[in-house]
């Protein structure tokens, strides 16, 4: 009888090891969960940044520089008129005739 009382005895004493154990696991999760929500309520600043590409920054700067281009170059325009005007400009009849040929073909799927 003596054994079985000590078996019983070493039994409680355990089971109240693992209780004060999972007691105290349980307030250190409480614990872990009230700072998380404390770091959450204070509104700490968040630190995000973004990188880009060398790539990805050149597209940026051209698609700028597209927008806030006129669709024309005026110097052009302006060289091509001077030239008409004096004379200076020729026409290469065949390849105008190749250029307007391929582009009707292109339209009309020829």
């Amino acid at each position: 009888m003596a054994i079985n009382l000590n078996n019983l005895n070493n039994q409680l004493g355990k089971n109240t090891v693992d209780a004060q154990k999972s007691q105290q696991n349980q307030q250190t999760n409480n614990q872990a969960n009230q700072a998380a929500q404390q770091a959450a309520s204070t509104g700490a600043p968040r630190q995000d940044s973004v990188s880009l590409t060398q790539t990805a920054q050149n597209l940026n700067n051209l698609t700028k520089k597209a927008s806030n281009a006129s669709g024309f170059d005026q110097e052009k325009v302006d060289r091509l008129k001077k030239a008409v005007a004096s004379g200076e400009y020729k026409v290469n009849a065949e390849k105008l005739a190749n250029n307007i040929i391929a582009s009707e073909g292109k339209l009309f799927g020829l």
